[in-house]
């Protein structure tokens, strides 16, 4: 079954060709409490060393913590496993995207939420006769 998702999918952890190019060129780096894993190998095209993640899981670009997204985007030569990283206290745990969900954000007035918009200073009223 894995090997069908493998096939068809690429949104659930690797494909056949990311498993074959990571088995030809990436040296494992380390990996994160959420059991993604970090690699490296080959160049690009600035010359930079590749970096890349294979997801433990459905590929969620926002389930990188903060160390990790700061190695993977070359702000950092160091990777979390190489040092010991702690995030800020601003640096927040990952929470899935809810987009599309009923976990979405909908701020008050939204139509999607229950209740009615609170009156704003700069909202219109339309003119009417007799007003």
């Amino acid at each position: 079954m894995k090997s069908l998702l493998q096939i068809f999918t690429w949104w659930n952890g690797q494909t056949i060709g990311t498993r074959f190019h990571t088995w030809r060129f990436g040296n494992r780096v380390g990996s994160d409490d959420a059991g993604n894993v970090y690699y490296q190998g080959g160049k690009d095209s600035e010359g930079r060393t590749r970096r890349w993640v294979i997801y433990n899981g459905y590929a969620d670009a926002s389930a990188i913590p903060p160390g990790w997204h700061g190695w993977m985007h070359h702000r950092t030569d160091v990777s979390p496993a190489d040092e010991s990283y702690k995030p800020r206290e601003w640096q927040k745990p990952h929470q899935p995207n809810g987009t599309g969900s009923a976990q979405a954000y909908r701020p008050p007035g939204s139509i999607s939420a229950a209740g009615e918009r609170p009156r704003v200073t700069g909202d219109y009223d339309a003119w009417t006769p007799r007003s």
